[in-house]
């Protein structure tokens, strides 16, 4: 079987905390297999009535320390802070398409580039909805800081986003994250939530 066989599909939310806790997790695997092609979709958890204030989901505190104990992510004080005050408003459709004009620019770089924009939230406390925060990523990573402008404001990136969230729900991700291995056009789970790059790496070990 060639590499052509084999690929990885990652899907995510941008806000989902679980993700974040996943991030190292992710990164690792894939780095010890620069080898495998990586599509990464945004899944769309805090859309329409679900994108409300982060006082509307108080399991959110809670959930947090979870993630901290059996991942190791680090939450920031600006983050936190957003947490205590309870109103800024989780908008997961303005997160993917942030993350779609990013990646359009650059789509090897994809993993990396959720990891930027977690860290800017979960760490940095910024919003995932201000144009400010991709201009910042951007810059971070040696992109084009005027196309991704371009991107976010364009509505076909939105359009596009829109088709995302389809993709992702039916490739039966119903949790984030969900990372699947594609083998043979097939799709198999490979890992997700507190999973380590050890248990990754064992998982695939044994469906390749």
């Amino acid at each position: 079987m060639t590499n052509k066989d084999i690929s990885l599909i990652y899907v995510w939310d941008a806000y989902c905390g679980w993700c974040y806790g996943f991030s190292n997790s992710l990164r690792t695997f894939h780095q010890n297999h620069l080898e495998l092609p990586i599509e990464v979709l945004s899944g769309g958890l805090f859309i329409d009535d679900r994108s409300q204030a982060m006082a509307a989901y108080p399991h959110i505190p809670e959930a947090n320390k979870r993630i901290a104990q059996l991942t190791g992510a680090e939450f920031g004080a600006p983050y936190n802070k957003l947490v205590n005050d309870g109103t800024f408003i989780m908008d997961s459709e303005a997160a993917a398409i942030g993350f779609s004009a990013l990646r359009s620019l650059a789509p090897e770089q994809a993993v990396n580039l959720a990891a930027a924009m977690q860290r800017a939230f979960y760490y940095e406390g910024k919003s995932l909805s201000d144009i400010q925060t991709y201009q910042d990523i951007a810059k971070q990573l040696n992109l084009d800081e005027q196309k991704v402008i371009d991107r976010i404001i364009n509505p076909e990136t939105r359009d596009l986003v829109q088709q995302e969230f389809v993709a992702a729900s039916n490739l039966g991700a119903r949790s984030y994250p969900t990372l699947f291995l594609k083998k043979d056009n097939t799709l198999y789970p490979l890992g997700g939530g507190a999973m380590t790059a050890d248990k990754l790496e064992e998982n695939y070990a044994q469906l390749i």
